[in-house]
C-alpha cells in the first residue's frame, strides 16, 4: 500500500505510519519528515496493519452504541404503544362502555397515577440527564471534521452500476423455478424447481449441485434460509399449504418438521432477526405467526384480508409488518407489547392490487401495483402516524404483470431496490436526496421471471420461462 505525504515541504515522501492520539492537531498519516511533530506522543504511532485493527475496534464500538440506542428506542415505542389506547380515548365514548370496560379503565388510570407519583418523575429526570449527555456527544462529534455529513467517506457508495450476466455460468433448467434463497454467507443456494428443491454450492458466481430434496408433494413457491441455524424453510405453491423445515448436518439437508400451515398455497415466508418467529401468507387469505418452542407452532392468525395475500415485509425495528393482497388492500400490522399480539393498525385501499411490497426503512415502504407503469412510495406521517402515498416512480414501459412471487427486496448496503414488473427486473437506487431512480432495467422474453438477490447485493440469480435458464448476474461498478 503506497501512500504519499501531502505536506508541501516533504518532497512526496512515503507515509510510514499513523498517529491515533486523540489530541494531536497534526496530519495523522506521517512520513519521516513529520515525525518531529509527533515527538510528544510516540507511543500513539502505529503501523498500517495495527491501524486496520484499531479502526475495526472503533467501528464495533459505534455499532454497540447504535444497538443500545435501538434497544432503548424499542422500549420507548413499547411504552408509547401502551399509552395509545388512552390517547385515542374520547370521553364521548364513555356511555357506550360496559361495566367491565369502565372498571378496567379506572384501574388502568389508577396505575398510571401511581406511576406518575414516582416512576414517571424518575423517568423525566433520567430523560433530561440523557438529553444533556446526548447534546455533549453531538457537540464533540460535530467538531470532528471527519464526521461531517458532506465528507464522502461517510456517504454510501452510490457509484453507477450494472449487473452483468455471467454467460458461461448459466444452467439449463426445463422445470419451473419459482423460489430462490441464499444461506447466510452466500456459499449455498437453494432453488425450488417444480416439486423438488435443488441445493447448490455457490462459489465465484458458479453453481454446483450438491443435493436434491424431494419431500414436497406440490411445487415449491417459497424458500427462506435461516441465518443463525442455517435451517431452510420451504412452502407449497398449491394444495394444502404445507411448510417444511429442513435441518443441515454436514451440508446434508433433511426434513425435521412438516407443518400443515394453511388451507391453500403459501405465497410468502419471512422471519424476524432473532429467528424465533416466522410469518407466512397464503391464498387462503390469512397471515400466520409461528413461534419456535420444541417445534414451530402457530401463535396467531390475521384474517383481515378477503383474498390472496401475496407479499409480507418486516420493518427494521421488527415491530411492524406490511402485506399486500388481491383484495386491493395494504395492511399495516403492529406488535402490541400490552396485548402480546399483532394488531392491524391501518388498512390502505389501493386502486389496483399488486404482488410486491417492501419496507425501505421504519417510516417508508414501496408498493408495485400489477397494472400501470408506476411504483408507489408510502411514508409515515409524523403527526398521525399513518402511512400515505407520497410519490409515484415510473419503472418501465411494460404496464401489466400477471405473475406473483419474486418478492421486492431492498439491499441497504447499496441502497438498492429490486422490483420485478411485467417482463422486467428493475434495479432502483434510493439516492441521497430521498429520490428513487431506475439504474438498470433487465428485460426478459416474457413476464414468467423469478429470482432473488444475495443479501450483500453482489449477485442476482433468476430463472425465466423464455430462456429456460438459471442465470447469474454480478454487480459491477461502472
Amino acid at each position: 500500500m503506497q501512500i504519499r505525504c501531502t505536506q508541501a515541504d516533504h518532497l512526496n515522501q512515503q507515509i510510514i505510519g499513523f498517529c491515533i492520539d486523540s489530541t494531536c492537531p497534526n496530519q495523522r498519516p506521517y512520513c519521516n519528515f513529520c515525525l518531529p511533530r509527533h515527538s510528544e506522543h510516540l507511543e500513539m504511532l502505529t503501523s498500517i496493519e495495527l491501524l486496520f485493527e484499531w479502526i475495526q475496534k472503533g467501528i464495533i464500538r459505534i455499532k454497540n452504541v447504535e444497538k443500545n440506542v435501538q434497544e432503548f428506542q424499542v422500549t420507548l415505542d413499547s411504552l408509547n404503544n401502551l399509552f395509545l389506547p388512552y390517547l385515542n380515548f374520547n370521553i364521548q365514548q364513555f356511555p357506550q362502555l360496559g361495566v367491565s370496560q369502565i372498571d378496567k379503565l379506572i384501574k388502568d388510570l389508577c396505575k398510571m397515577e401511581d406511576c406518575e407519583q414516582n416512576l414517571f418523575k424518575q423517568l423525566k429526570q433520567s430523560i433530561e440527564q440523557g438529553k444533556l449527555i446526548l447534546n455533549e456527544i453531538l457537540k464533540r462529534i460535530k467538531n470532528q471534521s471527519f464526521l461531517e455529513q458532506n465528507d464522502p467517506i461517510l456517504k454510501p457508495n452510490l457509484k453507477p452500476f450494472t449487473y452483468e450476466l455471467i454467460k458461461n455460468n448459466s444452467i439449463k433448467q426445463d422445470e419451473n423455478c419459482y423460489a430462490i434463497a441464499y444461506n447466510k454467507d452466500c456459499q449455498i443456494v437453494a432453488l425450488g424447481c417444480d416439486y423438488q428443491i435443488n441445493i447448490y454450492e455457490f462459489k465465484q458466481g458458479m453453481l454446483k449441485l450438491l443435493q436434491v430434496l424431494n419431500e414436497h408433494s406440490e411445487w415449491v413457491s417459497t424458500l427462506y434460509f435461516m441465518k443463525k441455524s442455517n435451517e431452510l424453510i420451504s412452502g407449497d405453491g398449491d394444495g394444502d399449504g404445507s411448510i417444511i423445515i429442513w435441518s443441515s448436518n454436514n451440508n446434508q439437508w433433511n426434513c425435521s418438521q412438516t407443518i400443515q400451515a394453511h388451507n391453500k398455497a403459501i405465497r410468502c415466508l419471512i422471519m424476524n432477526n432473532n429467528e424465533d418467529i416466522f410469518i407466512s401468507s397464503s391464498t387462503d387469505n390469512t397471515i400466520k405467526f409461528w413461534n419456535k418452542q420444541n417445534e414451530w407452532i402457530c401463535q396467531q392468525t390475521i384474517t383481515d384480508h378477503t383474498s390472496f395475500v401475496y407479499q409480507l415485509s418486516l420493518n427494521d425495528q421488527q415491530n411492524k409488518i406490511i402485506s399486500c393482497g388481491k383484495d386491493e388492500q395494504i395492511l399495516i400490522i403492529e406488535y402490541s407489547e400490552q396485548n402480546k399480539k399483532w394488531i392491524v393498525i391501518q388498512n390502505i385501499q389501493v386502486e389496483c392490487y399488486g404482488y410486491r411490497i417492501c419496507f425501505i426503512n421504519n417510516n417508508q415502504f414501496t408498493f408495485q401495483p400489477r397494472q400501470g407503469k408506476q411504483m408507489h412510495v408510502y411514508k409515515k406521517n409524523s403527526v398521525n402516524q399513518q402511512f400515505t402515498k407520497t410519490k409515484d416512480i415510473i419503472v418501465n414501459e411494460y404496464d401489466f404483470d400477471l405473475r406473483g412471487l419474486f418478492p421486492q427486496q431492498f439491499i441497504k448496503s447499496k441502497q438498492l431496490l429490486v422490483n420485478k414488473h411485467g417482463n422486467c427486473v428493475n434495479l432502483i437506487r434510493k439516492t441521497q436526496n430521498e429520490e428513487f431512480k431506475v439504474e438498470q432495467s433487465i428485460q426478459f422474453g416474457n413476464y414468467y421471471i423469478y429470482g432473488q438477490m444475495s443479501d450483500d447485493g453482489e449477485y442476482l440469480i433468476t430463472w425465466d420461462d423464455s430462456s429456460q435458464e438459471i442465470q447469474i448476474r454480478k454487480y459491477q461498478e461502472k
